[in-house]
Order: structure tokens, then C-alpha cells, then sequence
């Protein structure tokens, strides 16, 4: 496979953006080689600037849940252009956002947009320490929330990628402020809690991991932890800037049973524009400026031309409730050929699976938590990496990633994926 524009490119971007890319993961680092630069993307293909065409498995990390520059959304970018770009002033396209998600998802009783996943995160936890009048947090190792300060302790994707956790220019006492824990540890977070009593003002976590690969909650984790929550005067955040509206029309909260205070949305309600939301309990939301004394702002938040994109995706999302049938049916087709393809070839890796949100870990170990998913074979990972992008399969260039599916994927697609991950494990391992 030629990709030789991709790796000029690449040269030419590392003298004038740090490590030539405008987020790590991008670097290739974890795997080895130079990045692929994208030029296009339509359906279940992405295109390089040499021209080679790969099925995708990243889908922006999310967003594009019914496939690359869908009919729908790029209509409606087109039409919201048509009245100018931004702002800075209130539109009704933010209303009507507001009131759909609050309508999709139970716990969400006021919203408020933002422009990033991080910064609903970050705006998050700053209200929740402003409501409870405390300043301590509890994240869970592997969880990653962003790049704001708070998270930076012990955090997964990227940060894991390059083994330093715990990022230079993060502030003792911000580290003081992060307490943190084992994913699926329930002991280990009232142990936390007892020996920080009326200190914690939030707990925060991604309800599936996305960002140490594919982690899901044990069972009865996510009702334990808001038992402690209740107990304590905690505020309980689900991270669903990965989840929601992908494994339900309510994000994972719906589909666990579950009713955070706080949640915290991005990717889908974008429709792959930038955007990002924190919302939830009305009595805390009301903590916000102007309508209380936290104060958060952002000239570009609810910007209209990403507005337009995200009503007109969780308004199909609503509609038709189909696309979670199908994105269903897409994960088990392709976790069971992948299952089959290694009891042919005598292999033993985990695959952990939920809905369209899939990851092949190299260990045979089961993953449940960050120390386990470490246990995977890293160099082995990327050799599978490169073996699956020869055969036009494009996949996250970290094990540390979740894979997503689109409902551009037909059989046939999901087909070429089986047969190539089949041919590639044979490659790499020489059977």
C-alpha cells in the first residue's frame, strides 16, 4: 500500500505542530509507522490522500453513527450555513437541542452546551464542587474525561499511548484533589469515601470504559456506586461523550438502569461537528450562571451550524429506533466471527463487546479494568494494526481504544473485517 503523500505530509506537519498532530493518538505512536492524513470519507469508507480506501472502524470516535457525510446531516449544515456561521447570541436551534435531549434522556432535566467533551467535563465537575461546597473527586484509572487538569491523573488513550499518566503541568494540589480508583472496585471506592469523609463533591466515570479499549461495568457496579453516592452527598457524573445515544436512545445509563445527577454528552449530539453538553438534576443545573454563581461560558456553545447537525441526528436517532436493532445485530456478526476465526486458529484473546462498541485485546486474561487491559501484548497489537490497514481495514492505532460501528455497515463489509482479521492473526503470528 503506497502512502507516501501521507508520509510527506507527516514530515512536513512535525515542523510546525508538536509531534506533527493535533491530538497523540493520532501519531501512530503505539503502533509504529507514519499516520494516515485523511482526505474524504463517505458511508463505512474513509480515503487517504493517496488515495486508498479503508472501511473504518474509528468513526471520529463516535459521532458518525450512521456512517461518513450522511445525506441528512450534511443537508442540514447546508441550510444552516446559508444564515451565517456563529453568532455569540441566543438561537432557536438551541432550544429545540435542549428540549430533544432532555426529552431522550431521563436524568437530564436542564442542559447546558458546550463546545468539547472536555470542556463538559471540566464544567462538570466545577459545578458539582460548586453545589456540594467540596473540592475532591473520584475518577477511575483508564477512564479518561479529557484533558482537563483534574483528569489527568491516571488517564487512558492517548496519555496511556506515551506512559506518562500523569501529565507534567498538572498541580500537586489538583493531583491532591483526584482521588482515584479501580474500575469495577467497589471495596476500593468506599475505602476512598471513609477516609474522605464530606470532602468528595463528585465521582465521575465513563459507564463503559472507551478509552483503556472496551471496559464494561461488572454487574451491580454502576447500582453500587450510586448507592455510595446517595449515602454520602456525592454527585454522581456519567461520562457519556462516548456512549450516549450509541448504546441507546438513552445512552448506557438507560440501558444499565441507572440515573446519574449529572451527565456529560458530546460526538453523536454534533452529528460529528463540534459540541459538547453537561446536564442533568435541575436543582444543580440551576447552579450555573446566569442562573446561579458557577460561572461558564463559551462564545461558540450551541454555535448553530453544529445545532442544526445534532438535532438533525438525534431526531432520526429518535425516529427510528431501528438503527440500535441494527447496530446490535453489526456487533454480535462480527464478535462472533471473530470468536470463530480464533477457535479455528487456536487463539484465546479477549474480545469485549457491547452493542456497536467492540475491542480484540491481545491477553488472554479477561479485562475488566485498566491493570488488566496492561497485561495486553502491545508490539503484537501493532503488528495486527498494520496488517489490518494493508487489507483496507482502518482501526484506532492504539490497544487502548474501543472500536465503533456504523449503520453504514453491511454484511458485506462486516464480511471483509472477519476474513481480515482472520488473515492478518495468521500473519502476525506465523500460522
Amino acid at each position: 500500500m503506497n502512502i507516501a503523500t501521507s508520509q510527506h505530509l507527516f514530515e512536513k506537519a512535525q515542523h510546525f505542530i508538536p509531534g506533527g498532530v493535533n491530538s497523540p493518538v493520532r501519531a501512530f505512536r503505539a503502533v509504529g509507522g507514519s499516520p494516515v492524513f485523511i482526505k474524504s470519507a463517505k458511508g463505512p469508507y474513509v480515503y487517504d490522500e493517496d488515495d486508498n480506501e479503508y472501511i473504518e472502524l474509528i468513526n471520529s470516535w463516535g459521532p458518525m453513527i450512521l456512517g461518513h457525510a450522511n445525506e441528512l446531516i450534511q443537508k442540514a449544515v447546508y441550510d444552516a450555513i446559508q444564515h451565517s456561521f456563529s453568532f455569540g447570541a441566543p438561537t432557536r436551534r438551541e432550544v429545540e437541542m435542549a428540549e430533544l435531549i432532555v426529552s431522550m434522556v431521563p436524568s437530564i432535566e436542564k442542559v447546558r452546551m458546550v463546545n468539547s467533551g472536555t470542556e463538559a467535563t471540566m464544567s462538570a465537575i466545577r459545578v458539582a464542587r460548586g453545589f456540594t461546597g467540596r473540592d475532591k473527586i473520584i475518577k477511575f484509572e483508564g477512564c479518561y474525561h479529557g484533558h482537563g487538569d483534574s483528569f489527568l491523573i491516571a488517564a487512558g488513550s492517548g496519555a496511556v499511548t506515551f506512559g506518562t499518566p500523569d501529565s507534567p503541568g498538572v498541580t500537586k494540589g489538583v493531583a491532591n484533589d483526584t482521588l482515584t480508583a479501580p474500575f469495577n472496585d467497589l471495596e476500593a471506592v468506599q475505602t476512598l469515601v471513609n477516609a474522605n469523609k464530606n470532602d468528595i463533591a463528585a465521582l465521575i466515570l465513563e459507564p463503559v470504559v472507551g478509552n483503556m479499549g472496551c471496559v464494561l461495568p461488572a454487574e451491580g457496579f454502576l447500582q453500587g456506586l450510586r448507592k455510595i453516592c446517595d449515602e454520602e452527598g456525592i454527585v454522581l457524573i456519567l461520562d457519556e461523550v462516548m456512549t450516549g445515544f450509541r448504546l441507546a436512545k438513552g445512552g448506557a445509563q438507560e440501558r444499565f438502569g441507572i440515573s446519574p445527577d449529572l451527565t456529560t454528552l458530546g460526538k453523536i449530539i454534533g452529528g460529528g461537528m463540534p459540541v459538547g453538553a453537561y446536564g442533568g438534576r435541575a436543582d444543580i443545573m440551576n447552579k450555573v450562571s446566569p442562573a446561579g454563581p458557577v460561572y461558564q461560558a463559551g462564545t461558540l456553545s450551541g454555535n448553530p451550524i453544529a445545532m442544526s447537525a445534532g438535532l438533525t441526528m438525534l431526531n432520526y436517532l429518535n425516529d427510528h429506533p431501528e438503527v440500535y436493532t441494527q447496530l446490535e445485530a453489526s456487533g454480535e456478526k462480527l464478535v462472533n466471527g471473530f470468536k470463530a476465526s480464533m477457535q479455528k486458529l487456536g487463539l484465546n484473546y479477549t474480545l469485549n463487546q457491547i452493542g456497536s462498541m467492540y475491542t480484540l485485546f491481545f491477553t488472554d486474561q479477561p479485562v475488566t479494568d485498566f491493570p488488566s487491559a496492561k497485561s495486553s501484548d502491545l508490539p503484537l497489537f501493532g503488528r495486527y494494526f498494520h496488517a489490518m490497514l494493508d487489507r483496507g481495514i482502518y482501526m484506532g492505532p492504539s490497544q487502548f481504544e474501543s472500536m465503533f460501528l456504523s449503520t453504514a455497515l453491511e454484511d458485506k463489509h462486516l464480511d471483509k473485517i472477519i476474513k481480515a482479521n482472520e488473515e492478518s492473526l495468521k500473519e502476525i503470528l506465523s500460522l
